[in-house]
């Protein structure tokens, strides 16, 4: 392990972009759980088909996609913060033991590297992960799922965090781990590390690991070189 402040093997002119939900903090479990318990005080009772949809979107997405397109935008926001401040008092507490295994160290080991968070959460979700995980000083761009006009897979908030970071997005790796993330990332023409942390499977990705202690992922980091 390297000291902290230092930079692992990763040359100096590349960048690291973090999705949050499965990347971060192993959170799906929870939000699949309160999801349920939602849609249930609908009297919705939540399918895992739905569930599945439920990866690598937004907010007023899953709002849609799960109560109908007849709602009106002031609905979508109302049931979209009402379910999102149950999932914040679920993890409270708890955030830090959640975090996926490895990151902590991870993020330390590679902390001379330009680092961004590019995800489709609400800002608020956003703020408690970063505060309580004791993340937020390892990255310079935060954007959460207000940032952006387009949510993934749209590639427009990887490009944004690109351009914060001031690093060529052909210069950039993503980490993902879902498709709607994936598609986003590839769009971008950034390369991408796929953690099965949601999917079983991440087709189109450059190298998967399980999770941040994977070594197989810092020899492929440490083979990754600029491109002009």
């Amino acid at each position: 392990m390297t000291a902290a402040g230092s930079s692992g093997r990763l040359d100096p002119c590349l960048a690291l972009i973090f999705d949050m939900d499965g990347v971060v903090i192993d959170s799906n479990p929870v939000h699949r759980e309160v999801w349920a318990a939602f849609n249930r005080s609908y009297g919705i009772e939540t399918t895992e088909a739905m569930l599945q949809r439920m990866y690598g979107k937004r907010n007023d997405e899953i709002v849609r996609d799960f109560f109908g397109d007849d709602l009106s935008n002031e609905e979508v926001t109302r049931r979209g913060a009402a379910k999102e401040r149950l999932y914040r008092e679920a993890i409270a507490g708890r955030v830090e033991q959640m975090l996926v295994p490895g990151l902590k160290a991870f993020l330390q080991e590679y902390g001379g590297a330009r680092m961004a968070v590019a995800t489709n959460a609400e800002p608020e979700n956003v703020a408690l992960v970063l505060d309580q995980g004791g993340i937020r000083s390892y990255f310079q761009v935060v954007l959460d799922g207000h940032h952006v006009r387009k949510p993934k897979p749209d590639p427009e908030i990887y490009r944004l965090a690109a351009q914060r970071l001031g690093v060529a997005e052909a210069n950039c790796i993503v980490f993902e781990d879902s498709k709607s993330g994936v598609q986003a990332a590839r769009d971008a023409g950034m390369r991408i590390a796929g953690l099965l942390t949601t999917e079983d499977n991440l087709p189109c990705v450059n190298v998967c690991a399980n999770n941040f202690l994977s070594e197989d992922l810092r020899a492929w980091l440490a083979r990754q070189q600029c491109v002009s």
